[in-house]
């Protein structure tokens, strides 16, 4: 790695950019509703919720009822009670661990800012074996849900990184929002939930459309490209999740 390498520091989100998770996680929101008597949302509005804190996806799904506590109680715990089904799960996209461990092994410091719940990334590092590839992680349960900057900050803050020399890698536009929120450099995955009309109004400095491609991306961008004007997208890359 160059030392004057930029970025410094590579935060990526969880689900849909790391983890082939979107299926489960719909899955296990209608099973929710399926457990509470309500009746099946479309699953395009499920989808476009995912990335958020649970609170604010029940509020996204069924608004005017995020406020109330009860039933987000039993929202959650049905929804929790399907996704920590040992009997189901998720896979890491191809390609996802070569990666980080490419990006570790070459000195970059590695973050995890996720709308998971703690106990769901505790269960997906362990599943995964990439715990130690992360210097730091920041969940929803235990900061404000994305696209508020606070998980950005609060790992800046602890790795002791300006927003300037960091990127974060999503695939939805609360990750890129909370990017410039945060006045960090953003670069949006296509494979993922949100399409990429809706990643480019939040002009991340590049798009990709695997995961593989990151490394070559990140040697590419200039040095201080956080709040530039956006730079590149591959356009070889094949589509690999709609």
């Amino acid at each position: 790695m160059r030392p004057d390498t930029f970025p410094r520091l590579v935060i990526f989100d969880w689900d849909g950019t790391l983890m082939d998770s979107e299926h489960h996680i719909v899955a296990c929101l209608h099973a929710a509703m399926d457990d509470l008597g309500l009746e099946r949302l479309p699953a395009e509005r499920v989808r476009g919720i995912i990335g958020l804190g649970l609170r604010e996806a029940v509020e996204g799904l069924f608004p005017g009822r995020g406020a109330d506590d009860a039933f987000v109680d039993r929202f959650v715990a049905a929804y929790r009670s399907h996704f920590f089904d040992p009997a189901a799960g998720s896979s890491l996209f191809e390609g996802a661990r070569e990666v980080v461990e490419q990006l570790h092994g070459e000195g970059f410091l590695l973050a995890v800012a996720t709308g998971k719940s703690r106990r769901g990334l505790e269960m997906a590092l362990d599943q995964t074996g990439l715990r130690s590839a992360f210097h730091v992680t920041r969940c929803a349960d235990e900061s404000r849900s994305k696209p508020h900057p606070q998980m950005l900050c609060e790992i800046l803050d602890e790795v002791g990184v300006a927003a300037a020399e960091a990127v974060m890698v999503g695939d939805t536009e609360f990750d890129l929002a909370m990017a410039v929120a945060a006045g960090v450099g953003g670069i949006g995955v296509s494979y993922g939930v949100h399409e990429v009309e809706r990643l480019k109004r939040h002009r991340p400095l590049a798009l990709i459309h695997q995961i593989r491609e990151l490394p070559h991306v990140l040697m590419a961008l200039p040095k201080e490209t956080a709040g530039m004007e956006p730079a590149m997208e591959n356009k070889k890359a094949r589509v690999i999740h709609e």
